[in-house]
């Protein structure tokens, strides 16, 4: 099941967060993302846990994925791909015309699930992630 994220979401998601990337957001940072007008946050559950979870920030036509993340044991369950639709489907109904992301260069099954879902490389930001240092492809498409 997808649904709105709620504050009371967001310890699960941190937590999730934390074990996913080598620099996780922190509490805060979902806590004030979350409570913002302009973006869309939904997360993924089986059986009332989070399995999942996206973040778009809106920002005039333009929407920007900072956040898609699946728990390792439900990977290839097309819990991402019901997460993007659905961010993308509300980017959409909120005027976004196009979506932005950062992914490290090096993470090649996210690119490839970018690149099925019609995202195309526009861009290099030098040494964007840390932990470790690599850099980061900007992808984009239209919604």
């Amino acid at each position: 099941m997808i649904r709105e994220m709620y504050q009371d979401d967001v310890a699960a998601v941190a937590r999730l967060e934390r074990e996913i990337f080598a620099s996780p957001w922190s509490l805060q940072s979902f806590q004030s993302a979350v409570s913002s007008k302009d973006n869309i946050y939904y997360a993924a559950l089986e059986q009332e846990q989070i399995v999942g979870y996206i973040g778009i920030w809106l920002s005039f036509d333009t929407a920007d994925l900072c956040n898609l993340a699946v728990a390792p044991l439900y990977r290839r369950r097309h819990v991402a791909q019901g997460l993007l639709e659905q961010g993308l489907a509300k980017a959409r109904e909120k005027g976004a015309e196009r979506i932005l992301l950062e992914v490290r260069q090096n993470n090649l099954p996210a690119i490839s699930f970018y690149k099925k879902n019609h995202f195309t490389k526009i861009g290099v930001r030098k040494n964007y992630y840390s932990s470790p240092v690599e850099d980061a492809l900007i992808m984009e498409r239209p919604i």
